[in-house]
């Protein structure tokens, strides 16, 4: 029947029809009040954007089939009628001339659309590598910078915050560990550990006493020079929860977010500890009771006027509201309040 242009139409009845829309067809209807049948699935005209149903008796759309005035056609754009989309439909040819010309016109636009999408890309990348260009400079210097301290530091014997750090920061030796073994870095804990340029954390140097990593910073404390430095160093935080605490972090995604996003990596530690001091929030508290979290035990804090020394390399927390604190704090004894398992004191 198709090699001799043969018009075949299927009609049916039936609510579904499995095979309506495979085949030229079309689903009958008898409406109520109604003697005649009439087309109700597979006759439908373009609209400017889709195809619609549009309604005619059996008679009419025999009268417009013979004279072809309709022809089997499978759509290209979506069908917006409530009846289930249709693979073949008949329509009037004028309606799949129009279906093309939209169809080109949708690609027209769609061209521009990308052309002038690239475009802005291209100008949002210029303004990235200049700014990458600036970046350069002042990551460098603030490299320097930190390298200068830290052989400045090395001129004196190791702090008591390079002993704290060696011993009770959780995951240095790891991390250490992790810059030799996938970086090839032979790096130790600097000596100039406390500097606020580390915002909260433990530098590791190089053989040279340059800074190659600095291990789990406080989000809460970068800025400043501590940002300059930080966005261009590797960052080793000691589990996948604390890494994450960083980048989410509302202090760096607003003020300090970098072009291209801090470079992070992370451990998983065996060491169980209290709870992280900077976890969701700050505390607001009029009268704040601290404590500094020490590895397994906590200490005694309170407020001050300036940054004591165990402030810069440990976090303190409000026991009122559970938040991080991070104004100027000191500790104020050498005897735990508070060991993790043990009843308190």
């Amino acid at each position: 029947m198709r090699e001799h242009d043969v018009t075949l139409i299927w009609f049916s009845d039936r609510p579904r029809p499995p095979w309506l829309g495979t085949v030229p067809s079309v689903r009958l209807e008898q409406p109520e009040g109604v003697k005649r049948l009439a087309v109700a699935e597979g006759l439908v005209k373009f609209t400017g954007r889709g195809w619609s149903a549009v309604p005619a008796s059996l008679t009419q759309f025999l009268t417009w089939a013979f004279a072809r005035r309709i022809v089997p056609h499978a759509p290209r754009t979506p069908l917006s009628y409530p009846q289930r989309s249709l693979a073949t439909v008949w329509t009037a040819p004028h309606y799949i001339t129009a279906e093309s010309a939209h169809l080109k016109e949708e690609e027209r636009l769609r061209r521009i659309r990308e052309a002038w999408m690239a475009a802005v890309q291209r100008e949002k990348e210029k303004g990235r590598e200049q700014i990458r260009a600036r970046n350069a400079v002042t990551q460098a210097k603030a490299l320097a910078e930190a390298t200068a301290a830290e052989q400045a530091a090395r001129t004196q014997p190791p702090g008591r915050l390079w002993q704290a750090a060696r011993v009770f920061r959780r995951g240095v030796d790891q991390a250490l560990a992790k810059l030799a073994d996938e970086h090839g870095i032979a790096a130790t804990v600097g000596f100039s550990t406390g500097e606020p340029r580390y915002a909260g954390g433990v530098p590791l140097v190089d053989e040279h006493g340059v800074p190659a990593a600095v291990v789990d910073p406080d989000p809460g404390r970068v800025r400043g020079e501590a940002f300059l430095l930080l966005a261009g160093l590797l960052l080793i935080f000691p589990s996948k929860s604390d890494q994450r605490r960083f980048e989410n972090s509302a202090n760096i995604k607003k003020k300090h977010r970098t072009i291209d996003g801090y470079r992070t990596e992370y451990i998983e530690t065996s060491v169980t500890g209290p709870t992280r001091a900077w976890g969701g929030r700050s505390c607001t508290c009029a009268t704040p009771q601290l404590v500094a979290k020490i590895q397994n035990a906590e200490y005694p804090a309170e407020p001050s006027d300036q940054m004591a020394s165990a402030a810069a390399l440990f976090r303190a927390q409000c026991r009122t509201c559970g938040g991080r604190y991070e104004k100027p704090w000191r500790r104020t004894g050498s005897t735990p309040i508070n060991r993790i398992g043990r009843p308190e004191k």
